[in-house]
């Protein structure tokens, strides 16, 4: 099974819209370095971290070429935070991850460094491809992100997809 190395943001937004317990059914292994599980899943709906931990989400610490290589992110890319850094420098030592993040300037930095990486939307369209949520829950949760300020999705991408699911509801 393929590990997904989350930042933060991705599990906050799906938390927003009560998507994250399905998302952790997905036919993959998520993982999220410790430093961003402890630093900024402070609260994010319904769910809490024990019971994100019991669906599955797993919490690694990074060995200490992993921590060294993390710092050498941050002196190198000013944009990144330490926690993006972290998760970049965990999905670099994870053969053959997806590197979930909503962050644009960490998403662009995997991409160069040769990662395979996705966003919310992404997730959105593996629920629907597997069936893990209805079309009803999709829209509801694409209708939340398009109103809600603090998800940073492409409008037209989450227009596109209301568009399609509205014809299965």
């Amino acid at each position: 099974m393929r590990i997904i190395v989350s930042d933060s943001s991705c599990i906050i937004d799906l938390g927003k819209c009560s998507l994250i317990r399905a998302v952790l059914q997905l036919p993959y292994t998520f993982v999220m370095p410790n430093v961003l599980f402890a630093d900024e899943l402070l609260h994010f709906g319904p769910v809490s971290k024990d019971d994100l931990r019991a669906r599955g989400l797993q919490v690694v610490e990074l060995d200490p070429q992993g921590t060294s290589r993390a710092f050498e992110h941050v002196a190198q890319y000013r944009a990144l935070t330490v926690n993006d850094c972290f998760a970049l420098a965990l999905a670099e030592q994870t053969p053959d991850c997806i590197l979930l993040t909503g962050d644009s300037f960490l998403r662009r930095t995997g991409t160069e460094m040769g990662l395979e990486v996705h966003g919310v939307l992404w997730t959105i369209d593996e629920l629907e491809r597997t069936s893990l949520a209805t079309a009803r829950q999709l829209y509801d949760a694409l209708s939340l992100f398009e109103q809600d300020s603090l998800v940073f999705l492409p409008k037209d991408e989450i227009r596109q997809r209301l568009r399609r699911l509205r014809r299965s509801i």
